[in-house]
């Protein structure tokens, strides 16, 4: 069979971070190995990249369109298979990712045949079942098979994507492949999504470190939740590193505690390659880190982004920002963000997610309508601030960014540490971001 694989571009109003994060379609590539290992045809689309959609959709005769998708993917993906139905209702539409797998009643549609909860091994089902010619209920229920705690399948064919690779990267690091290395996250904070998606557990490493000699690219960018989780695997991952002779410049997800507690593993994974981590920081006060169980301390951040800072890592760290909040709080965290070397950072407003505990406690505050999925972007404020009005509440935000990663030091920073093409490319993001929320700021509802 043909089939075509797609991912999807966010709805026109959604903020997106596609100018500092635009990363390969990892899941899409493992489902193409796992396709042309069963002797179908697949064929990867990207439509942040490859604008029209019905192009694509018209360039073979496709028995099978499955889309990956984010909460924020929601609307345009019922869209796109409304597209699909209307070229030929005999063509089978599939739906997969994350969101899909622990909510999958959003993507309750008549144009959406099967929603994927079980990942890969659903989709090894689906594809039998329809070889097989069962009808939609079964191929629905063959898509609820249960996602396994191994993961056996072909190493992702990144070959399906090859002419968009060059504009991958992520956030100062250019033409950047993706690896997974673990599934799930060990932790439970209540605002965070990776913490449903099951239990946790991690790939071979003789099997992570073979994909990884496979990747053309300089730049690698890990994308488990929590890579820096378990000190021996590290080692013996630096290990595989230095007797394969495998060199390449990584970035990942770490935890502040790890970092504090394992200063000797951060120098030897600097060593290594390890440029950056992404650091959830999430609050400057110990109040709100417990309300989101973080299970650290304001002590523990700080102490991490100083041990980074020591070894020459690069700490992307993330900060979330209250609706009770007044504008003195904003001060403060422009204050703090600025006490360290170089503050690069992500500041967002708090986020209920569907399928999270936060969601649970604070679906009653929710103003925004929750069919408009592709404001659940965490840029835009779904709940009412308390102490301001959503436009100043914006321009705090705005106003964080320019105070501290986007300063007039930040700016120098980059362009000496990256290069002038990385600094263009940001800078250019910086820029439209900048005017998405003075739009937001214009006109706040």
């Amino acid at each position: 069979m043909n089939i075509l694989l797609v991912k999807p571009r966010p709805h026109k109003d959604s903020i997106n971070l596609h100018s500092f994060m635009l990363c390969e379609p990892l899941e899409l590539e493992y489902a193409a190995a796992l396709l042309e290992g069963l002797g179908h045809r697949a064929d990867i689309v990207d439509l942040v990249l490859d604008r029209n959609f019905s192009v694509a959709l018209r360039g073979k005769d496709y028995q099978v369109v499955a889309f990956t998708a984010y909460q924020i993917h929601i609307g345009v993906v019922k869209e796109y298979a409304r597209q699909v139905k209307d070229h030929n209702p005999a063509i089978v539409t599939l739906v997969g990712g994350v969101h899909a797998e622990v909510v999958p009643e959003d993507f309750d549609s008549p144009y959406l045949d099967v929603v994927l909860t079980g990942g890969m091994y659903a989709l090894e089902g689906v594809m039998a079942g329809i070889e097989r010619g069962a009808d939609r209920e079964q191929l629905r229920a063959l898509g609820r098979a249960p996602k396994q705690l191994h993961f056996h399948f072909p190493h992702p064919d990144r070959r399906k994507t090859a002419k968009y690779r060059s504009h991958y990267n992520y956030i100062y690091h250019d033409r950047c492949a993706t690896l997974k290395t673990s599934f799930s996250c060990p932790y439970d904070c209540s605002f965070c999504f990776c913490t449903r998606l099951g239990p946790y557990f991690q790939r071979e490493l003789e099997d992570v470190l073979d994909e990884l000699e496979e990747i053309q690219e300089e730049n690698v960018f890990i994308v488990d939740d929590d890579f820096l989780f378990d000190p021996q695997r590290l080692r013996d991952f630096c290990r595989g590193l230095e007797e394969r002779n495998i060199q390449k410049t990584f970035l990942a997800f770490g935890r502040a505690d790890f970092i504090t507690e394992h200063e000797d593993l951060v120098e030897l994974l600097a060593c290594h390659g390890f440029d950056a981590f992404f650091v959830g920081l999430e609050s400057f006060r110990a109040g709100e880190l417990e309300e989101y169980h973080k299970r650290t301390t304001v002590e523990t951040n700080n102490k991490a982004v100083r041990i980074l800072e020591k070894h020459g890592v690069q700490c992307y760290s993330g900060l979330i920002v209250g609706y009770d909040w007044k504008r003195e709080d904003f001060d403060a965290l422009i204050a703090y963000l600025n006490s360290f070397a170089h503050p690069m950072v992500n500041i967002q407003p708090i986020t209920p997610i569907k399928g999270t505990p936060l969601y649970q406690a604070w679906k009653g505050r929710i103003t925004e309508d929750e069919s408009h999925y592709h404001l659940f972007d965490m840029a835009h404020a779904v709940l009412e601030p308390e102490h301001m009005s959503k436009r100043a509440f914006y321009y705090h935000i705005l106003r964080a960014y320019w105070k501290t990663a986007a300063s007039r030091k930040g700016r120098r920073y980059i362009r000496e540490r990256y290069g002038l093409p990385v600094y263009r490319r940001v800078r250019r993001g910086a820029v439209c971001i900048t005017w998405q929320y003075i739009k937001l700021i214009i006109r706040p509802n």
